[in-house]
């Protein structure tokens, strides 16, 4: 029913900046709270940032608190995710996901759509 498309991934070197993107359809983006996740080699996919319904809400993975930002355009059915100061360990395919739930949840079971992932990798 929801469809979710990320972009934005690339290669950069520490320190520098990426802008992911998420663009939804199916559905208003206003229905859903929206987070990311990310994935790395040889790891379990981990909780990175979610956002509420009206964008006054946010919840951040320590490990990129002050470093990331999420935040979304309802008006373009966009969320972004915004990360600054990357570091090696950023590295991994990042995920879009959606849940008509409320809380901006930090656990993969509470999600029900999902985006097939954008690669980042920081080189040092």
């Amino acid at each position: 029913q929801v469809q979710l498309v990320e972009s934005g991934g690339g290669l950069v070197q520490s320190g520098a900046s990426l802008r992911l993107s998420c663009q939804a359809s199916g559905r208003a983006l206003s229905d859903m709270t929206m987070g990311w996740f990310r994935q790395a080699p040889g790891k379990e996919r981990s909780f990175v940032a979610a956002i509420n319904k009206n964008g006054l809400r946010t919840n951040y993975a320590d490990s990129v608190k002050d470093r990331f930002a999420i935040s979304r355009d309802n008006t373009k059915n966009t969320v972004y995710l915004q990360m600054n100061s990357l570091k090696p360990e950023d590295t991994a395919v990042y995920y879009c996901t959606c849940r008509l739930g409320s809380l901006p949840s930090d656990s993969q079971s509470h999600y029900e759509y999902w985006g097939q992932g954008t690669q980042v990798t920081v080189s040092s």
